[in-house]
C-alpha cells in the first residue's frame, strides 16, 4: 500500500491553532468552542492479545498504535476535548464473562494535557479479549452531554469476541438516541470479517472506516478525524421530498436530510435566478444489509420534464455510503420586463439498492441532499448552450496555431535541406 503524507489542510489547522496560541492564552482563544460547545473526541484502542503481532513496518501493532497516538496528541487542535478508552487491556484470563467487561478509561474526555494522556498510552500491554460492544456503549458515555461535535475514533486488529452483543446493533442504538455522536472506524488487518463488521459500525450512524497497514497511514487517519472533530458543525434540515416536482417543497442552500424507500424516486424545487450556478450532491447511505451493485442517480430537470443535467455513482458492495453530484449554471437572460427570469429547477434521487434476505425494509435509506446557489462564472450562457463555453476559442486557437506552426516547419526544413545540397 501506498504511504501517503497528511494533507496540507490537516497542516494548516495546526499551524492556525499553534498560531490563535500565541496570540491568546490557552482556553481563552477567539472564538474557541468552550464547555457545552467543545467538541469530542473519545479514541477507542484495542488492545487485546493479538496486538502483540509484528506485521506494521516491522515492529508490534501496539507499538504502530502507540507512536500514532504520541503524534496526534501533539497535533490535536486546542479546541478539541480528548479522551481515551482501551478494551482488552487488563483481564488475561479465559473467563468469558470477565474478558467481556474488560473496557477502561485511560484518559477522561476533557482539555488535553499531552504529558499526562502519552504517559497513559506508555503503560498499555497487549493483554485480552476483544469486547468492542460493551466498550462503545461505555465511550458514548464518556462523551457526556453537550452542543459540539463528538465523535469516537475505534482502532481495531479483530473482530468482536463478546457476542450475542453485537456491535453494529449497538452502533444502531447509540445512533437511535439522537446524540448526533459519529462513530469512525480503523482496522489494522485486512481482513474481509473484520471489515464488514468495522463498516457496519462506522455506517449506522454516518461514520467512516478505513484499513490501515502502516504506521504513518494510522496517525494520518487518526490525525484527520480529529481535525474533522473541530470544524464547524451544520445541522442538516429535516425535509420530506415527494413522489413529483409539482408536489416537491423548495429547497435553497443548506444541508438536508430525508428517507427514501427501496424502489422510490424523492424530488425536491430549486430557484434559480438568470446567471446564477446549483451545486448540489446527494449521499444515500445502506444502514442496514444490501444487495450488493447498487447505484445513485440525481437529475436536474425543467418543470416540464426535461432533463437539464445528471451525476450517477455506482457501487458493489464495499461502500456503506455512495454520493454523486452536479451544476448547473443557468444562462444569463431576462423576460420581457428586462428582469432576470427566474426558473425552477427539479431535482430527482433515485438508488438501486435492494434490501437483502429478511432485511426489513422500512424507514427507508437515509439521505443527505446538500444544495449550493451561487453566482454564476462569466460565461455561463457559454457553459450551458455549448458545454466547452470560450473553451471552444481556445481549441480553435489551438488547432490554428499549430496549422501554421507545421507549415513553417515544413518549410524551414526544405529550405535548409536545399542549402545543404548547394554546399
Amino acid at each position: 500500500m501506498i504511504r501517503r503524507k497528511r494533507p496540507v489542510a490537516g497542516a494548516c489547522v495546526l499551524l492556525a491553532a499553534l498560531t490563535a496560541g500565541l496570540a491568546f492564552p490557552a482556553g481563552a482563544a477567539a472564538d474557541e468552542p468552550t464547555g457545552r460547545n467543545a467538541p469530542k473526541v473519545n479514541l477507542l484502542l484495542d488492545v487485546s492479545g493479538s496486538m502483540r503481532a509484528k506485521d506494521i513496518d516491522g515492529q508490534s501493532r501496539m507499538a504502530a498504535a502507540k507512536q500514532a497516538f504520541n503524534e496526534v496528541l501533539d497535533a490535536t487542535p486546542e479546541e478539541v476535548e480528548l479522551g481515551i478508552r482501551t478494551l482488552g487491556a487488563d483481564y488475561a484470563g479465559d473467563d468469558r464473562k470477565e474478558g467481556c467487561k474488560d473496557t477502561a478509561q485511560l484518559y477522561p474526555v476533557g482539555p488535553l494535557n499531552r504529558t499526562e494522556a502519552k504517559t497513559a498510552v506508555a503503560t498499555l500491554v497487549p493483554t485480552g479479549w476483544t469486547p468492542i460492544g460493551p466498550a462503545l456503549l461505555k465511550a458514548a458515555d464518556d462523551l457526556g452531554d453537550g452542543d459540539g461535535s463528538k465523535r469516537i475514533v475505534l482502532i481495531s486488529d479483530g473482530e468482536d469476541t463478546c457476542a450475542p452483543l453485537d456491535p453494529c446493533e449497538v452502533a444502531r442504538e447509540i445512533a437511535a438516541k439522537g446524540i448526533g455522536l459519529t462513530i469512525d472506524t480503523l482496522g489494522l488487518v485486512p481482513n474481509a470479517k473484520l471489515s464488514r463488521q468495522l463498516s457496519c459500525i462506522a455506517e449506522a450512524t454516518g461514520g467512516t472506516y478505513a484499513s490501515v497497514e502502516h504506521q504513518d497511514e494510522l496517525t494520518d487517519r487518526v490525525n484527520e478525524l480529529v481535525d474533522r472533530a473541530a470544524e464547524p458543525v451544520v445541522t442538516p434540515v429535516a425535509v420530506r421530498g415527494a413522489d413529483s416536482c409539482a408536489k416537491a417543497p423548495t429547497v435553497e442552500s443548506g444541508l438536508y436530510t430525508d428517507r427514501e424507500e427501496f424502489g422510490q424516486q424523492r424530488w425536491y424545487r430549486v430557484e434559480l435566478l438568470a446567471g446564477q450556478e446549483l451545486r448540489t450532491s446527494v449521499s444515500v447511505a445502506a444502514d442496514r444489509a444490501v444487495r450488493p451493485d447498487y447505484g445513485v442517480l440525481l437529475r436536474a430537470l425543467t418543470v416540464h420534464g426535461r432533463e437539464i443535467v445528471r451525476g450517477e455513482a455506482a457501487g458493489n458492495g464495499r461502500t456503506d455510503v455512495l454520493s454523486t453530484g452536479l451544476r448547473y449554471p443557468k444562462p444569463e437572460r431576462d423576460d420581457d420586463s428586462g428582469k432576470p427570469a427566474a426558473e425552477v429547477v427539479c431535482l430527482a434521487v433515485t438508488h438501486s439498492f435492494s434490501a437483502g434476505s429478511g432485511v426489513k425494509t422500512t424507514p427507508g435509506l437515509p439521505l443527505e441532499l446538500t444544495v449550493d446557489v451561487v453566482d454564476g462564472p462569466d460565461g455561463a450562457s457559454d457553459v450551458a448552450s455549448f458545454g466547452l463555453g470560450r473553451g471552444w476559442w481556445l481549441l480553435g486557437a489551438l488547432v490554428v496555431t499549430g496549422f501554421v506552426a507545421g507549415l513553417l516547419w515544413g518549410w524551414l526544413s526544405r529550405w535548409r535541406f536545399a542549402v545543404w545540397r548547394t554546399h
